[in-house]
């Protein structure tokens, strides 16, 4: 059974709580996702390492429930000091 946009969002919330995440379904079919998460916990990472807490945020999901996620991630921008 594929997930829904707030299944995926309520994931994600456990995992970053500070974050800031829009979900679209690109196709209509609750299976095709693109999604912006912004979260202070990305701050620093790469790309690479910030979809990668994504993934592990979706508990092995990614391939069976959700079948294809497109990711935009990143940390906020810094305040000015």
């Amino acid at each position: 059974m594929p997930m829904s946009a707030d299944e995926i969002r309520a994931h994600l919330l456990r995992a970053f709580p500070d974050a800031e995440i829009v979900i679209q379904d690109l196709a209509g079919d609750g299976d095709h996702y693109r999604a912006k998460v912004t979260s202070q916990a990305f701050a620093g990472l790469s790309r690479v390492k910030q979809h990668q807490l994504v993934y592990q945020a979706l508990g092995g999901r990614m391939g069976g429930e959700l079948h294809a996620l497109a990711l935009e991630t990143a940390a906020p921008p810094k305040e000015p000091d």
